[in-house]
């Protein structure tokens, strides 16, 4: 079976991929609307205005940090193909990378293949947006980094960095640095990184950060946590509506501002528990910087005003660093999120129509999806923190001798 095993895997990751392929070359047609079109149309107008010298300063879509024109220029790479065909190409190499850089760490390091499997299985259970995003890229790199912190956490820090300047949400890798040396090198380097890349993309190009003020003024999605009170609220006569804002399809009308700022405020909670389990853990294992990379990345995805389909790619490459150690407890949370990643597919694109329309399918979809999102995010603070907070205190504890027995030991 051992030896069975990596042919396996990569028999399973050439069939799924080239599925993938022919979804996003239209070979193969997905009911709902057409996810590729973000790349013909959005990237690529995008690539029109980066190659002139400015980052799209009129352009309330761009929400991303000033290194994403790396990744929409990269099919400049490939001159040969038009833009769309050379983006999913590179998208598809990036997949390629992250399920080499898995199964070379389970080969060599004597890893659980488990791990890889999480990806090989995972990525394709979101369908063809996968390969329409730049989140596989992304990605790519946050992967990278991971499975880099443990015996390079410099680099680990480099690639966090760029990563953070990609897309943000790769910071939040750092939260599970053991203290001490490997914490100041790794939070160091990245810090140095991706501060460098912001000097020079502000240097270099103009509107380098406009993105951060298209950013802010986000409602909210759709599919986001918040968003099940205004698909209830619509079945009760809500006055509101739905309509494609800021990039995305948001519920716009009354009391939208104050569901976003409850989201908002449940990030920032969020972020406060972090910093209080960094505070109070007491041990760290293995695999316990992978174990709070989920964590945190769950938190923020389910409290996040927008909870986009490529967002799922994130959770679906932590978790396989997550399993590809033997000793980590989010197996339960990583299932969690395989499962929610397939009921994705379904609400977006294939049921997108009901889910927009906010019927009972549409109903259904997100409640089940956001659950399961909920289910895996509390589950996976409770084992983080019993794994490195409460049995570790339980264990120093039982260590200290019982001080009233020593005295009557004594007194004999």
């Amino acid at each position: 079976m051992k030896t069975r095993t990596p042919t396996s895997l990569l028999v399973v990751w050439v069939l799924t991929r080239t599925l993938l392929l022919l979804c996003v070359f239209k070979v193969v047609t997905v009911p709902g609307p057409d996810v590729t079109s973000d790349v013909s149309v959005i990237y690529q107008g995008w690539f029109d205005v980066l190659r002139t010298g400015t980052f799209p300063l009129d352009d309330v879509t761009w929400q991303y940090p000033p290194a994403a024109a790396v990744a929409i220029l990269s099919p400049g790479l490939l001159p040969f193909l038009e833009y769309a065909s050379a983006f999913f190409l590179l998208s598809f190499l990036a997949d390629a990378a992250v399920f080499f850089l898995l199964l070379y760490v389970a080969e060599r390091q004597g890893k659980a293949r488990r791990g890889v499997w999480v990806w090989v299985v995972g990525l394709p259970l979101l369908g063809q947006t996968v390969y329409a995003r730049y989140d596989v890229m992304v990605t790519a790199v946050a992967v990278a980094a991971l499975l880099a912190m443990a015996r390079h956490p410099r680099a680990a820090g480099v690639l966090t960095g760029i990563g953070a300047m990609l897309k943000v949400w790769p910071v939040l890798l750092l939260i599970g640095t053991r203290r001490g040396r490997a914490t100041r090198a790794t939070w160091g380097a990245a810090a140095l990184t991706a501060g460098v890349l912001a000097l020079v993309s502000a240097l270099s190009m103009p509107g380098a950060f406009a993105f951060l003020t298209f950013q802010r003024d986000r409602g909210t999605e759709v599919e986001s946590l918040g968003a099940l009170v205004f698909h209830v609220a619509r079945r009760f006569g809500w006055s509101g509506s739905v309509q494609l804002n800021y990039g995305s399809v948001e519920f716009l009308g009354p009391h939208v501002d104050l569901v976003s700022a409850l989201a908002q405020g449940l990030t920032a909670l969020a972020f406060g528990w972090l910093v209080l389990w960094r505070l109070r853990a007491r041990a760290w294992s293995s695999s316990t910087f992978a174990d709070a990379g989920l964590t945190a990345v769950l938190l923020f995805t389910t409290t996040s005003r927008v909870i986009s389909p490529q967002y799922m790619v994130w959770l679906v490459g932590v978790a396989a660093v997550c399993l590809l150690f033997r000793e980590s407890r989010m197996a339960l949370p990583v299932w969690l999120v395989l499962v929610a990643s397939a009921v994705t597919f379904l609400e977006f694109p294939v049921w997108f129509g009901h889910v927009v329309a906010s019927d009972s399918l549409g109903l259904a979809l997100m409640l089940v999806r956001n659950g399961l999102l909920v289910a895996a995010t509390l589950l996976a603070c409770r084992r983080l923190w019993r794994a490195t907070v409460t049995e570790p205190r339980r264990a120093e504890r039982s260590a200290v001798p019982d001080q009233s027995t020593d005295d009557r030991a004594l007194s004999v």
